[in-house]
């Protein structure tokens, strides 16, 4: 047998490259279970359009760390570290090999690296803060973080108003953007050993399966399932209803684009993140890369990983 001692699997890569694929199998093979890294799928009720693991799937191989919240509800890195790091000790505490997979990046990066536990704060910047925010909105406090830290503020989303606050509210306390102190600090808690596996394709045959992917969540089902979120009250301005695929739909159904348009745009935005999301992933060089594909090589991979 495998030492699994505090040994954990990380499968990434962008959006519709295979990684559910690849993980049923290699976790199969290693009698282990999935811990999702997405920050989508952690929504109850938005299946379709983050084409969450099926329930076939899900009896094959159980799944951890999906449906958690309400759309609208939010999580942090934070949170969600500390909750798959408990999934991954009672894992551990019962023989069973955790795979990580995911394309979140930043997820995967404070579950890996640890945390950035920043200690400046001051409340009458923070109260400040909360009071421009109010006057004038959060996507101005968005605007001034894209002067501010321009890398962060392409990581936060404009609707995100705690981490925009956090992140100008650490700037203005400190004089260091945020972005600046996580490199200094380099995240550097490391709790378990970590295999980080990253799925790669040719860019133009990924996108294909990008926009035969898209296809198939309209074909199954999901104008009718952002439909129902709707119907249920979740507000389209949510951070989780702005996401791929679910604002493209509401702009639809709002008639402020036509079918035609908010297909493409749909297809076009997916591609866009596939792209960000491999920018991200080649930055880390810890990363070993293989084709998907390549199935014999990641478990090879994983069988030295787990024997060592």
């Amino acid at each position: 047998m495998f030492d699994k001692k505090s040994k954990v699997v990380v499968i990434c890569g962008p959006t519709g490259i295979g990684k559910t694929t690849v993980s049923l199998e290699i976790a199969d093979r290693f009698c282990g279970e999935i811990i999702g890294a997405d920050s989508m799928q952690i929504y109850r009720y938005m299946d379709i359009g983050t084409a969450k693991p099926t329930r076939g799937e899900r009896a094959r191989i159980p799944h951890h760390m999906i449906d958690l919240i309400n759309p609208d509800e939010s999580m942090d890195v934070a949170r969600f570290a500390t909750l798959a790091r408990q999934e991954i000790n009672r894992l551990f505490a019962k023989g069973v090999t955790p795979f990580v997979v995911g394309g979140t990046g930043l997820y995967i990066k404070g579950l890996v690296y640890g945390l950035f536990r920043a200690k400046f704060s001051s409340p009458s910047v923070r109260r400040q803060l909360e009071e421009e925010a109010a006057l004038y909105g959060v996507g101005a406090l968005h605007r001034q973080l894209k002067v501010s830290d321009p890398q962060a503020a392409d990581k936060i989303h404009p609707n995100d108003r705690y981490r925009i606050i956090r992140a100008l509210e650490v700037f203005e306390t400190t004089g260091k953007t945020i972005t600046q102190h996580h490199r200094e600090h380099r995240f550097s808690d490391r709790p378990f050993e970590f295999l980080k596996i990253g799925l790669r394709m040719d860019r133009e045959e990924l996108y294909h399966r990008i926009n035969d992917r898209c296809d198939t969540m309209i074909s199954g089902g999901l104008v009718d399932e952002v439909k129902g979120l709707l119907q249920m009250g979740y507000n389209k301005d949510l951070k989780s209803m702005q996401a791929i695929g679910y604002r493209h739909m509401i702009d639809f159904m709002n008639d402020h684009m036509s079918w035609d348009e908010s297909l493409h745009t749909f297809k076009r935005d997916t591609r866009r993140y596939a792209k960000r999301q491999l920018t991200w992933f080649k930055a880390d060089t810890e990363t070993v890369w293989i084709d998907p594909g390549q199935i014999g090589d990641v478990q090879l991979l994983v069988k030295r990983f787990l024997q060592n």
